[in-house]
């Protein structure tokens, strides 16, 4: 090749084949070596990789690659979370099975990947589409039926009809399906539930676990979704019928304040309570109503308030007052107990509500003990701690002496208790789709609900029939799926036809990375011994709630029952910032979509991955930018010219030792910068500093006479832009007559003393005299040189009480002060 002549695409292609030939990258247990588990969410395969993938691939691979030539044994796997609602959709699309579908679009990504350079061992492949990935999904979901985790209720869901599957609130957007914007409605069904809510202390308190590790902007998301508050249960009795309406309040003070009720319109009590009353046809509209609302958009701070009588009342326990119940909307079952009292002259929302609907307000609790305090009626609501009025013998209490002593009350009288109330709900997995792992339960007419035996696993999908446009899920219809003989009595029997939650896969896939051949076990337990945790898990902000939390559960829960030793999967968490393009997120719809493989064939994949590194800081959001590519392909180009043209001696032929120079000092401060940078993923940063490495490289012809020293720096910049730019970086290697890959070096090391800084003498001068020299660090800036000359002693001495009107620092030569 010549001096100009940068080839990435012989270049890139010679070094992928390289590294496949020789297995680069595949990675066994070692003992002798400190572990480094490098993973990023596993992506859906959509057939296409975007650019936000690149980016959080390349962080990855850069932290891999950097980890690995620090002499750890490092893991980086990749996979595919291949189940899911989008290969239905798109096969209805395009005709074509989503088996299929999903299959191509596998090897299209895959070949992606490959293009780009990333350290992956796919010798460790999985794809959760597998039979033999999520065999072991039925198979944690039968241990979680046996311990009485995985359980059937019958509930309100959210449904879409387009769709025809169940949406978590999460997929709910104003009403209306994330995928496919039909309205939400709210239909009972039967399906499945894991008991999450057994682990919800645990998933709190150990989110200190990770305090050192995790952004805390995701613990915070956590902790407020796990929502854990201490307050009290309370009975309120419904007049003339026979059931209580349990609520939750964490205000046990305010109680005698509580003038009516208010109950979430999926309240299961709703129509039994409304029966006979005459508001039966109203309710019911209103129901409608509020159905197809967004619940997010609900439960908001400013959200409008609506409510609507259902023709009964409750008693107030504490005061014996006969107090209306109302549906509101603002109300949610997944909240406590779905039914809230209403106190408002002490929360803002009652408050409001009241004043809407003409309700009463009474003032139970005084910011302060006065003997002659206003009753009347506020302008809002006095949220604070006080003291207690209107409340009985509780009267003068504070307010929290006041809480305990009714807890105390409560629970005497048999009418309620202290508790402790947690936001989380359990985990509803059923979905009525075809594309996802069976659930392995059979329902027989004689012995009920059947969990498959063990030894029957997996409960194969079946992908060699038709699969119907309308989207409807064929496994109700296929008999050779449906019908089963029943395990325990032999009769007919049938199959679950509902499929599990995609996020079940990806809650233990980090698992099964560590041993993903393994036939015995979900996991082989000297694999994840020698694995887990996972070092440094990288993926988007968006996944910090469901997926994070679900992972945690299926850790704490396989550490149970003895499958893994580890009870937290990720010790360290980077959440990557969205690649823009115009300031907006790319989009086909909105048509600012840039393909990785455009920029790979007119760039090369290291200047995709150079310039994705360097835009921003890797949790910001990156704004894409042409002329930055062009930047990051000028530069390489300017690299390569730098790198070629030196004659390096082979590195195994010794040299003289030679003094410190300028050359050494600014090889081993950057060599500082950049592994510093690196450790605290300040890519961009670090990149700078070798940019800056260059400029020197290149204004500092006379320092080549020192061969050993030159030798050195070129070495050293190849070997530091290797994790970023590999391709290049490794043909470099070879042309300044390296034999090994240069993955195969040891990180370098800095030398304390070559960074040292070397002293200059600055001269003194006041009033145009020379009065003083004072030595300095080659290096310091202005202000030090300023604070230095003041503080010497011969000018302190001459300049005395008079004032100085005058400073001028003349860099690396004088100080010129004027009194």
């Amino acid at each position: 090749m010549t001096e100009q002549n940068y080839n990435f695409k012989e270049i890139e292609s010679k070094w992928q084949k390289m590294w496949e030939d020789e297995g680069a990258f595949r990675v066994e247990e070692d003992l002798s070596k400190r572990k480094y588990y490098l993973l990023e969410m596993f992506p859906y395969p959509s057939g296409k990789i975007h650019m936000g993938h690149v980016r959080n691939y390349t962080i990855g691979d850069v932290l891999a690659r950097f980890k690995k030539m620090q002499g750890y044994s490092v893991l980086h796997p990749m996979g595919w979370d291949a189940f899911g609602l989008p290969a239905e959709n798109a096969a209805i699309k395009h005709r074509v099975h989503p088996a299929q579908w999903t299959k191509d679009n596998i090897g299209s990504m895959r070949s992606q990947l490959k293009m780009l350079g990333f350290s992956y061992d796919w010798k460790r492949e999985i794809a959760t589409c597998h039979p033999k990935y999520y065999k072991w999904s039925q198979w944690i979901f039968l241990k979680m039926f046996e311990k009485g985790l995985a359980y059937r209720k019958k509930g309100l869901v959210n449904w879409c009809g387009s769709c025809q599957t169940v949406l978590a609130n999460e997929q709910v957007e104003v009403g209306l399906c994330w995928r496919c914007d039909s309205a939400v409605i709210q239909k009972e069904l039967d399906g499945w539930l894991l008991k999450i809510t057994d682990y919800a202390e645990d998933l709190l308190s150990d989110c200190e676990k990770l305090s050192d590790g995790w952004p805390e902007r995701v613990l915070t998301m956590q902790k407020n979704w796990i929502g854990k508050s201490y307050g009290a249960e309370v009975d309120f009795p419904v007049e003339g019928f026979d059931k209580v309406i349990k609520i939750f309040t964490t205000r046990a003070d305010t109680l005698f304040g509580a003038t009516f009720m208010c109950m979430a319109p999926e309240h299961p009590l709703v129509s039994e309570l409304v029966r006979g009353t005459g508001q039966e046809y109203a309710v019911s509209e209103f129901i409608k109503e509020v159905g197809r609302e967004d619940k997010k958009m609900r439960g908001a701070e400013g959200a409008e308030k609506r409510g609507i009588f259902t023709g009964r009342y409750a008693v107030n326990p504490m005061s014996g007052e006969k107090i209306p119940i109302w549906l509101a909307n603002f109300v949610l079952i997944e909240y406590g107990t779905g039914a809230i009292m209403s106190v408002p002259a002490h929360d803002q929302r009652d408050f409001e509500f009241a004043r809407k609907y003409n309700l009463p307000i009474r003032i139970v609790i005084i910011p302060e003990r006065t003997p002659n305090h206003e009753s009347r009626i506020p302008n809002e609501a006095y949220t604070g701690e006080g003291y207690l009025i209107n409340s009985g013998w509780f009267d003068g209490l504070n307010s929290a002496e006041a809480q305990d002593k009714i807890g105390d009350y409560l629970k005497e009288k048999g009418i309620g208790k202290k508790t402790v109330n947690y936001r989380l709900r359990d985990w509803g997995i059923s979905r009525q789709r075809y594309w996802g792992t069976p659930i392995p339960i059979i329902y027989c007419k004689e012995c009920g609900v059947v969990p498959v035996p063990y030894e029957d696993l997996p409960v194969i999908l079946p992908t060699d029939g038709d699969f119907p446009p309308d989207g409807r899920s064929p496994l109700s219809k296929d008999d050779r799926f449906l019908k089963v003989k029943c395990p325990k009595c032999s009769r007919d029997a049938r199959r679950e036809t509902d499929t599990m939650d995609t996020f079940i896969c990806s809650s233990w896939y980090f698992l099964r990375y560590t041993s993903p051949g393994f036939d015995d076990y979900p996991v082989n337990r000297e694999a994840q011994k020698y694995w887990m945790p996972v070092d440094q898990y990288i993926g988007g902000i968006e996944h910090a709630i469901l997926h994070l939390l679900y992972s945690r559960f299926f850790t704490k829960f396989l550490k149970n029952i003895g499958v893994v030793e580890i009870d937290e999967p990720f010790k360290r968490l980077l959440t990557q910032g969205m690649v823009l393009k115009d300031g907006a997120t790319m989009s086909k719809s909105k048509g600012n979509i840039v393909a990785p493989d455009d920029i790979i064939e007119k760039y090369g994949a290291d200047t995709a991955r150079l310039f994705i590194l360097f835009a921003s800081p890797p949790e910001k959001e990156l704004e894409w930018n042409d002329q930055g590519v062009e930047g990051a392909y000028r530069f390489l180009n300017r690299v390569w010219r730098l790198v070629i043209s030196q004659k390096t001696e082979d590195r195994s032929q010794k040299t003289e030792e030679i003094p410190n120079s300028q050359l050494k000092r600014i090889t081993h401060l950057t060599i500082k910068r950049v592994t510093e940078d690196v450790e605290r993923f300040h890519f961009n940063t670090a990149i700078s500093a070798i940019m800056e490495f260059v400029n020197a490289l290149y204004q500092k012809p006379e320092a080549r006479s020192q061969k050993s020293e030159v030798k050195e720096a070129i070495n050293t910049l190849i070997i530091l832009l290797s994790p970023f730019v590999p391709h290049i970086a490794e043909e470099m290697w070879e042309t300044v007559g390296n034999k090994n890959s240069i993955m195969k070096e040891p990180w370098p090391s800095y030398d304390p003393e070559s960074i040292k800084a070397e002293e200059i003498t600055i001269v003194v001068q006041i009033n145009g005299k020379v009065r003083s020299r004072i030595a300095v660090n080659a290096d310091m800036e202005d202000e030090g040189i300023k604070k230095a000359a003041l503080s010497d002693v011969k000018v302190k001495e001459f300049i005395g009480s008079k004032e100085i009107k005058k400073l001028v620092v003349v860099p690396k030569k004088l100080v010129s002060i004027v009194i």
